[in-house]
């Protein structure tokens, strides 16, 4: 009975003296904030999110945490104003008690990213996993209780402007109509799937003026009855290096293969294997890159945001241009016209050629991370490890962009005009966001 007795008095001794200041090596960490953001790519992984719309999960999400920085850090300027259509976000109130950003920024990620998915409540268990992490560290019952508060009131200003941005009037949009017409995109095996997001051009960019801006050079005339045309030419170079890879092409191909979703075909076995999509994946490098450079958490929070939403407006430019173009796959082309046996390196996305997605995404990141970090950053992108496939050295984001194009010719699912135009605009649209998005205060 005296055991019982004692260890009763011990364990109110230890609650009334729990450390109150270190929590903040908790919340602080911007390691924590990688987690929090890979977190959300398993969710997107797991559920087989199109790439698209996996970048609108992530911006809405990382600018939810970003503003809750801009709050508590001077040092930061709010995206409200500088996105134009952005509502004023909500003032903290800390005259019932202290806040602590960074938990708010951790808070409102995860809720906004939560909302955003599917199954619901598919990042909850998490959420409650950093506060109570947070109380266990120390945090002050009326500072953890105020940060929620100042959180939700963040949360539902985003969620509230994102239901603005045409994503729900694009799922009851008529799907795309495919004709069998020499030149345009058909789908191809071996899923046959139907064409993905058709209408993802419409959605309301964050920088950019109009999913038309910045001009893409018309694709080469289909030609395959000319051996001197520009299109015949390109389209047997992405059948001679695919025909002739070397081990280190094909390591790149794999590398950034990106396919969420790819189907296997053995006989009359199909199954499915996933892998991060080109904006999980690159949300990953910034992780990487966060951590060479040793950023803060406020830093690294800054270089989530402005690079998500480089993904978020490239999709949107990128999009528009291929239902503009309807431009076919090479492998549509050399099955019908060169070799009906040929199959690419790795599997064809299920929309159309010109432009490449991975290109002008890359490109667009490749700008905002450059100007986050600088242009000299060199490390090891552990990405894909978890896949089973080896390390690559990242000499520069601008470097790995170019290559993340390249991989596409060589995995044979892009002519190189795709990725060239790609790379261009891409650059255009980093470009504009690195111009327009002042977030840290000089």
């Amino acid at each position: 009975m005296k055991q019982i007795v004692f260890a009763a008095i011990v364990a109110v001794f230890m609650i009334a003296c729990k450390p109150k200041g270190d929590y903040k090596a908790y919340t602080n960490d911007p390691l924590l904030y990688s987690r929090t953001v890979k977190k959300l790519n398993n969710v997107v992984l797991e559920n087989n999110f199109p790439p698209m719309i996996a970048a609108r999960n992530y911006v809405y999400a990382n600018i939810a945490a970003y503003e809750c920085v801009a709050a508590g850090d001077k040092n930061y300027r709010s995206m409200s104003g500088q996105i134009k259509h952005m509502p004023p976000m909500p003032k903290p109130d800390t005259t019932q008690a202290p806040i602590d950003f960074s938990l708010a920024a951790l808070l409102a990620f995860t809720k906004v990213g939560n909302a955003v998915t599917f199954p619901e409540g598919s990042m909850m268990e998490y959420y409650n996993e950093l506060k109570a992490n947070a109380d266990s560290a120390g945090m002050p019952s009326d500072m953890l209780e105020n940060t929620i508060a100042f959180s939700d009131t963040i949360v539902a200003s985003i969620l509230k402007w994102s239901k603005g941005d045409n994503y729900a009037a694009t799922r009851g949009a008529e799907k795309f109509t495919v004709r069998e017409e020499n030149g345009r995109w058909l789908p191809t095996p071996p899923m046959y799937a139907t064409a993905v997001e058709p209408h993802w051009g419409k959605i309301r960019p964050m920088v950019l003026d109009s999913s038309s801006q910045f001009e893409i050079p018309r694709p080469p005339v289909f030609d395959v009855t000319n051996k001197n045309s520009t299109y015949y030419k390109a389209l047997m170079e992405v059948k001679n290096v695919g025909d002739s890879l070397t081990e280190e092409q094909k390591h790149i191909a794999d590398f950034w293969d990106d396919n969420p979703f790819k189907m296997n075909v053995s006989g009359h076995v199909m199954f499915a294997t996933k892998k991060f999509s080109p904006p999980g994946h690159w949300l990953n490098i910034v992780g990487i890159a966060a951590k060479a450079a040793n950023a803060d958490f406020n830093s690294t929070v800054g270089a989530y945001a402005i690079t998500s939403i480089a993904f978020f407006d490239a999709f949107i430019r990128g999009w528009e241009e291929k239902y503009k173009s309807n431009y076919v796959r090479p492998e549509t082309a050399i099955n019908k016209h060169v070799d009906q046996e040929w199959r690419p390196y790795i599997q064809t996305p299920p929309f159309p050629s010109y432009v490449s997605g991975h290109a002008t995404n890359s490109s667009a990141a490749a700008e905002t991370m450059t100007s986050w970090f600088g242009d000299q950053l060199s490390f090891t992108d552990t990405s894909l490890l978890e896949f089973g496939i080896a390390n690559r050295e990242i000499k520069s984001f601008r470097s790995a962009a170019a290559e993340a194009a390249m991989s596409r010719l060589y995995g044979g699912i892009h002519y190189r005009f795709d990725n060239d135009e790609g790379l261009k605009v891409g650059k255009q649209v980093g470009e504009l966001i690195v111009s327009r998005l002042k977030l840290r205060v000089q």
